[in-house]
């Protein structure tokens, strides 16, 4: 598929979005990255040219403590710009106090995936939209368009699954959308700051190799 084919296929899908639920119970699980950035956008003008131009496009924002301050500072910049209705979930924990990658997978569960749940259910949202791509982990490869969650039951729609890195990046400079000032600086994943480097190989090598290796187990427990 050409790019152009697979932004329609992806705005397809939004569409779907909008058939499963009002709006206002759909939102965008933002990090601040380049993926979920672009689905934002996607999900924006969708909200615009469906004649919804008096509900602002949603979003979630899980600040565990522990971000880049350049990731927050996007954030806050273009939720601002896009008058995003942004909310922004913490943990119930202390990362002061708390032993911060000791376990990955506890680590995540703790700092991410509860405090999301909580925000699914807090914020009655049906619909959560993320920029989840196959081809960034051997682990996404396969995956739907369209899942269903529990705990609390919602649908998690991930347009942007048949996508590339390489089309995030020709989307995001054709567009002319903005982007974390990391990526300029060998970044090619965005994380939390204990667990994320600069890359030193494919997309996600900056990453946690234990986390990375165990993405299975973790999506079981609801990380995207």
């Amino acid at each position: 598929m050409t790019l152009e084919e697979k932004i329609r296929l992806s705005s397809w899908y939004l569409e779907q979005a909008v058939s499963m639920a009002d709006p206002q119970r759909i939102a965008v699980a933002w990090t601040g990255g380049k993926d979920s950035t672009v689905a934002l956008a996607l999900w924006k003008e969708l909200l615009q040219g469906h004649g919804f131009t008096s509900v602002p496009a949603r979003a979630v924002n899980l600040d565990t403590g522990l971000k880049f301050p350049e990731v927050l500072a996007f954030r806050d910049e273009i939720a601002d710009a896009w008058d995003i209705a942004l909310s922004i979930v913490k943990p119930d924990v202390d990362v002061a106090d708390y032993p911060v990658a000791a376990d990955p997978v506890q680590c995540c569960n703790d700092l991410k995936v509860t405090p999301l749940r909580r925000a699914v259910s807090d914020m009655d949202i049906a619909v959560l939209i993320t920029g989840v791509r196959a081809d960034e982990h051997t682990d996404r490869a396969g995956r739907s368009w369209h899942e269903s969650r529990d705990d609390p039951a919602h649908v998690q729609l991930n347009p942007l699954i048949h996508w590339t890195e390489m089309d995030i990046w020709s989307f995001t400079l054709e567009r002319g959308l903005p982007y974390c000032p990391l990526y300029n600086h060998g970044y090619r994943s965005l994380g939390c700051r204990p667990c994320t480097a600069a890359a030193q190989g494919d997309e996600r090598s900056g990453r946690s190799r234990e986390k990375e290796d165990r993405l299975h187990l973790l999506r079981s427990l609801g990380y995207f």
